[in-house]
């Protein structure tokens, strides 16, 4: 899957579960890890946690390779690394407080 095809389908499964002020940010330029990053919020931990586990199963589901997750204990940030597409799902007070939208938009001096 093309990484725009695999970002497009990240921000569907996560629209299945009303995933809060979703972003994409195309870092490509800026990273030799990931093309995309999609940060969302979830209005609980319980939220995070269902939001990350669905982009999951549905990955498994679709045979798309899953490099890691990270957060799931505390589900307050949950990162899913599929290669191509990071997705950072957390809780708006964790969103705040990192502001990952504003550090990755941020143009070198």
């Amino acid at each position: 899957m093309e990484s725009a095809e695999l970002k497009q389908f990240v921000i569907d499964k996560i629209e299945d579960l009303k995933a809060k002020d979703i972003v994409t940010l195309a870092v490509a330029e800026q990273s030799d890890m990931t093309d995309y990053m999609v940060v969302c919020s979830g209005t609980s931990k319980t939220h995070v946690k269902a939001i990350a586990e669905n982009v999951v199963l549905e990955c498994k589901r679709a045979g798309l390779t899953i490099i890691g997750v990270e957060g799931r204990e505390s589900s307050e940030w949950v990162l899913v690394d599929l290669g191509d597409v990071i997705l950072h799902v957390m809780q708006d007070k964790t969103r705040d407080f990192y502001e990952l939208e504003k550090l990755w938009s941020a143009k070198p001096a």
